[in-house]
């Protein structure tokens, strides 16, 4: 076995266990401060915007006087800090000691919940939107903001990566939620995720999560990096798509590539029929009615 980088024997038996790590200051502030000032530069950007394009997604809310954005789509793609973020042993070294040595990205984003009115993401699991062949996929997440129970943090249900990919349908359509309560889930159950600015959270493609508004006066921002083990490949009507082989090899972060998909008796429901609006995960889940959002019930409603 090879040697682990980043991680110590106890954090991978959590993570086997419960689905989920939280590294604190994981990445230094120096990277971050860089992160904060793009994010800066984009929402600059987006006052010239009514509505979304290809690099920023805009709050219903949003203004060119008052730019609200809640997502950087592709964020590698268009700021070198986090592409070099990215193929950093800061993200890649953690990554390597869960699903090994050959790694191949999915995608990356830039979550925004901007104090007072960032939006909820219902919950859900990310394997609903896109099944592979094996269970070796996973999402790191680096908190930009000191991330607490009030700023909208990302929560989890532990231990329901080893359950069955609940129905994300609703209406006919793929809606990318599912209801609680049908699942036989207990909100209460949750756990937060919160740590200072520069920790990393890491989930498994499997597990159930989702994050609820931002009703406190801070920022709560969260960049995404989703992977797979290079030897993860799509199931037909997966979300996921490449032009050519040649091209999806151009999404290895680390290792080789693989002509060999690894194949589990993985839990596999089609996202398929999408709905007709579907740019974005806020886009899909208005499908879904938003019947059971995410987060904690308040206390005096429940």
């Amino acid at each position: 076995m090879k040697p682990l980088e980043a991680l110590d024997t106890r954090q991978v038996a959590f993570y086997r266990d419960t689905g989920y790590l939280l590294l604190e200051n994981r990445v230094p502030m120096d990277i971050i401060l860089e992160i904060r000032t793009e994010i800066a530069r984009f929402v600059e950007e987006s006052r010239s915007l009514t509505e979304p394009n290809d690099r920023l997604d805009l709050e219903d809310s949003h203004t060119p006087e008052n730019p609200r954005v809640r997502r950087i789509k592709l964020p590698h793609t268009i700021s070198d800090v986090m592409k070099k973020l990215l193929y950093s042993d800061h993200i890649l070294a953690p990554v390597r000691d869960l699903i090994g040595a050959d790694v191949r990205l999915h995608t990356t984003k830039l979550n925004m919940k901007s104090a007072g009115y960032g939006a909820a993401i219902d919950w859900h699991q990310d394997f609903a939107f896109y099944p592979h062949t094996n269970s070796d996929v996973l999402a790191v997440g680096v908190i930009i903001d000191d991330m607490s129970e009030e700023n909208g943090p990302l929560m989890v249900f532990p231990g329901s990566h080893k359950g069955p990919i609940h129905n994300h349908h609703a209406n006919g359509v793929f809606a990318g939620a599912i209801d609680l309560k049908a699942s036989g889930l207990d909100v209460n159950d949750a756990v937060a995720l919160t740590g200072p600015a520069g920790s990393i959270s890491i989930h498994h493609g499997h597990i159930i999560h989702g994050s609820a508004l931002n009703t406190s006066g801070r920022d709560r921002r969260l960049l995404f990096y989703e992977t797979m083990a290079a030897d993860a490949f799509p199931i037909q009507g997966s979300t996921t798509k490449f032009d050519s082989i040649e091209d999806y090899d151009t999404r290895i972060l680390c290792g080789k590539p693989t002509l060999e998909p690894r194949l589990e008796p993985v839990p596999v429901r089609i996202p398929q029929p999408q709905p007709a609006l579907n740019r974005s995960i806020y886009e899909i889940q208005k499908n879904a009615g938003s019947a059971n959002p995410a987060g904690k019930p308040d206390p005096e409603t429940g």
